[in-house]
């Protein structure tokens, strides 16, 4: 849930030759600021919807659901364009770990997390990691370096999330079981991304197809962990399913696949920018449909954070946290909610 992200995995340039015969792509039939504002819109209720599904069904099941539908469409979505899962062990070896980082973690986490906090504090959290990407990859890529305006932006970003949690009055009515789960998902998708970028750039494969198998076996993970935590439902509550179901289909699957045209189209800058609307429909989604409570530092608290975000995504360098899930070693996006 949220999106920022590594540069991922890319295939070899074509040559001037095949370039010159490959066909012209296809206009996209909606202009890519409405793929843009619809792509904010489901990843900034993704929260909402992670709370009703924890209603009625245990955390692991709604990460399951989630991964169960979202696969279904990525493998729809294969099947149509007729694309092939990637081949190999090391590919697959790699994408299990990807699973892992960027799917299974950090969405178990957020469900774990919305059991006892609200959902626009999640949605709030999932906004530091481009902060956390960046404290990383000054350690893990050198190719990064730092400047003093991202170095300050790092600064104001987690002056940010103190404000949000108030720290002055010493965290006070905050779950703080809770709401460390939420950062550590937020933590999850930036030490993710910079594995993708080191294990699994330059593969050949579609992105399409890495996100397709990652995807995959991080249901797989989730089906042999939810039955070990979990007993099966006695009743299967519809809203709360519908909302899973919607998890899956649109913020997991359906998501991607629009990230990915983005991306295309406008660029990974661009397209990365819906990371700073994702807290603003969380939080508004969470007050006008959940009802939940807002106090003054929660909106300031979370504007201070993404003015952070934003500065430590300038400079001479590319971060690596520049999204979307996502959720998702084949796409130049930040990771989805």
């Amino acid at each position: 849930m949220s999106p920022v992200a590594s540069r991922p995995p890319t295939t070899s340039a074509p040559s001037p030759s095949s370039a010159t015969t490959s066909p012209p792509r296809r206009r996209p039939a909606l202009d890519w600021r409405i793929r843009f504002g619809v792509l904010s819109l489901i990843w900034g209720f993704s929260f909402l919807l992670i709370k009703v599904g924890t209603e009625a069904y245990a955390p692991f099941q709604v990460t399951l659901g989630r991964l169960v539908f979202g696969t279904a469409v990525l493998a729809a979505t294969l099947a149509v364009r007729r694309e092939r899962l990637p081949r190999g062990a090391r590919v697959w070896g790699h994408l299990t770990v990807a699973a892992f980082l960027l799917n299974a973690l950090p969405f178990s986490l957020f469900a774990y997390a919305e059991l006892t906090i609200p959902s626009t504090l999640a949605g709030i959290c999932n906004a530091t990691s481009p902060l956390w990407g960046m404290v990383l990859s000054l350690v893990a890529l050198s190719e990064d370096r730092p400047t003093r305006r991202r170095v300050a932006g790092l600064g104001i970003g987690f002056l940010g999330v103190l404000t949000v949690l108030g720290a002055w009055q010493g965290f006070g009515g905050l779950d703080l079981t809770g709401t460390t789960m939420a950062l550590l998902a937020s933590l999850s998708y930036p030490v993710g991304w910079i594995y993708v970028r080191r294990t699994l750039a330059g593969t050949g494969h579609s992105h399409l197809s890495l996100t397709g198998a990652q995807l995959l076996l991080a249901t797989v993970q989730l089906a042999l962990v939810t039955p070990l935590f979990t007993a099966l439902p006695s009743r299967f509550p519809v809203v709360p399913l519908l909302a899973i179901a919607a998890l899956g289909a649109l913020g997991t699957g359906l998501a991607m696949l629009i990230q990915y045209g983005l991306v295309a189209e406008v660029g990974p800058t661009t397209a990365a920018m819906v990371t700073y609307f994702i807290p603003v429909i969380a939080t508004a989604a969470g007050v006008a449909v959940l009802d939940e409570s807002l106090t003054w530092s929660t909106p300031v608290g979370a504007v201070i954070v993404l003015a952070g975000a934003a500065l430590t995504q300038t400079g001479p360098t590319r971060h690596p946290m520049r999204r979307h899930q996502s959720a998702r070693s084949g796409s130049e996006a930040e990771p989805q909610p």
